[in-house]
């Protein structure tokens, strides 16, 4: 086998009259933005140090918590040990949506055409808005003005030649000089690629893509854009072209000289008009399946989808979204959903002065894709899809939220190591199973458990409640009439709610396990306490009850059935 050719750098510069010409674009970009959309719907103080975080890790964290050190991929317990007084809030990215609409209708008053990257991010072309305002730095200003008297929130905005170098001016709060993207680029470190991404899927290829840049020593971007394309190509695939138009301030993929396909695009005329989320929001997602299944036949994707409601009175909203690559039906269904939501609940101020009677959805920017084909393995069979559609339909009976699915995941009370979400949403398990979860109950758990514990009372044969003291043994109150010598006894047990065959009645208890101490999250006292499990008599045999004791109180966690 031969030697692999090494990469070298680009011999002859195109001449300017020859240059792939780039326009000027405008990112308008409001940091740590699903921080801010947390804090804005719980109404947490912004001198509180939050952080928003998913299964893996801390995504994003508010400024006086980095300055205590939390950082964005540390671990959660990491993060609790730096900061003990850290508020954490979990990832929510339907919340980030909704929230940002407030935020793009701001943007509306002064940029007439914005596209949505991600929450958090606005994309718009300059040229035409700053002669209107009177240069980049007055539109920029205005953009910042209009945000923070509508919105209420703080954001920057940059000006530049290509996506990646708008981006990263937005960043920095600058406007870079007509024909400076390339410089301004140049000795910025390789890892300012991962701002080009816009999903986690893509967000993981061009990490992959950074470290092996790394690894060969291209650091800088200015490295990257010196090579030769035909090089790049060859080594680093269709990524890596895409990495270096970026580098030298250009658009991530090179313009077509062919006709572009035509646009895609689904309609649905609501009767009666919807003035409910739930009811836009099921049409929403058979438009979205639609508009899935039409470009997969064809072997295409989008770069934009366009979000469009009619009222009855026939006013119009209009949303444009930047799609980086090909997204599955679910994918559509939540950004189409969440988009509605953020029309529907009125949190601008400005919500459909009447209900939707007519829902489309466009796929702009059409194409070619062969990967987006579905493959020969793994189609769905009849019956799940069938099943799919009745769940749907359901949903779209009784509201999105009231069609739930379980997620499992790690933990070591029988609540924790079980999630519902709204089918629909993405399932997956925000803690890890494979972790060792020191201290969790064993199996076999409880077959019922309540979404929320109910009290109970536990008392010797005398009377005496029960309780437990800090080293996990059976303490009693004494009454004067029925003095105790030696380790109270269970031999009652009453529930203040019933839990399935639970009733809230006096139970005879027959034997018990435990009480096991546990003691997690070191820095709230409340989550120290003991586990009991109790076997009570019944009309046919016995059954079993899983009791934890906390804050000096038992509460019914689960029971056999």
């Amino acid at each position: 086998m031969g030697a692999v050719p090494a990469l070298r750098a680009e011999e002859t510069p195109r001449s300017r009259s020859g240059a792939e010409q780039t326009p000027r674009l405008g990112v308008l970009w409001v940091p740590d933005w699903p921080v801010v959309a947390a804090m804005a719907q719980q109404q947490i103080p912004a001198d509180l140090p939050v952080a928003v975080h998913d299964a893996r890790g801390i995504v994003a964290a508010s400024a006086p918590a980095r300055a205590l050190g939390v950082r964005r991929g540390m671990r959660r317990r990491s993060a609790q040990q730096l900061c003990p007084e850290l508020l954490l809030v979990p990832a929510d990215p339907g919340r980030d949506v909704r929230t940002f609409e407030e935020v793009v209708q701001a943007c509306d008053e002064v940029v007439a055409d914005l596209e949505v990257v991600r929450p958090g991010m606005v994309l718009f072309a300059s040229p035409g808005p700053s002669r209107y305002a009177g240069g980049d730095e007055a539109l920029g200003s205005g953009l910042v003005g209009a945000v923070a008297e509508q919105a209420r929130v703080e954001c920057q905005v940059g000006v530049a030649e290509g996506y990646l170098a708008a981006v990263l001016a937005a960043r920095d709060g600058v406007v870079v000089p007509a024909g400076r993207a390339r410089e301004y680029l140049a000795e910025r470190d390789v890892r300012s690629l991962l701002h080009a991404a816009t999903t986690r899927d893509s967000s993981a290829a061009w990490s992959d893509l950074v470290d092996l840049l790394r690894r060969l020593g291209l650091v800088r971007l200015g490295d990257v854009a010196a090579l030769r394309t035909s090089d790049v190509a060859a080594r680093f695939g269709d990524l890596g072209v895409r990495g270096q138009r970026l580098a030298r301030g250009l658009d991530a993929r090179r313009p077509s000289v062919h006709r572009p396909d035509p646009d895609v695009a689904v309609t649905s005329d609501l009767d009666p008009p919807a003035a409910r989320i739930d009811t836009a929001a099921f049409a929403a997602r058979r438009l979205a399946e639609d508009l899935q299944s039409t470009l997969l036949r064809r072997g295409a994707i989008c770069g934009r989808l366009e979000v469009t409601a009619r009222t009855t009175t026939g006013a119009e909203l209009v949303r444009s979204w930047r799609i980086d690559g090909a997204l599955t039906a679910r994918e559509l269904t939540d950004r189409v959903r969440w988009q509605l939501e953020g029309w529907l609940d009125g949190r601008s101020g400005r919500a459909p002065s009447a209900p939707l009677s007519r829902i489309e959805i466009a796929a702009r920017e059409i194409t070619a894709a062969g990967a987006a084909q579905e493959g020969l393995w793994g189609r769905q069979g009849r019956g799940q899809v069938q099943a799919q559609r009745a769940a749907l339909r359901v949903q779209g009976l009784l509201g999105a939220e009231r069609v739930l699915v379980p997620v499992p995941e790690g933990g070591r009370t029988p609540r924790d190591r079980v999630r519902v979400v709204a089918w629909g949403d993405e399932a997956v398990p925000r803690r890890r199973l494979d972790a060792p979860w020191p201290g969790r109950i064993p199996p076999p758990l409880p077959t019922i458990v309540p979404t929320t514990a109910p009290g109970c009372t536990l008392m010797t044969a005398g009377g005496a409640p029960i309780g437990v003291n800090p080293g996990g043994a059976f303490v009693a109150a004494r009454p004067p009439s029925a003095p105790i010598t030696g380790e109270p006894v269970p031999a009652l047990l009453t529930p203040a709610e019933a839990v399935g065959w639970l009733t809230p009645s006096p139970w005879r208890v027959r034997a018990w396990a435990g009480p096991w101490p546990v003691s997690e999250r070191w820095w709230s006292q409340g989550s120290r306490g003991a586990w009991l499990q109790v076997e009570v008599e019944r009309h046919q045999g016995s059954g079993v009850v899983l009791l934890v004791h906390r804050q000096g109180a038992w509460w019914v966690e689960g029971v056999h059935d």
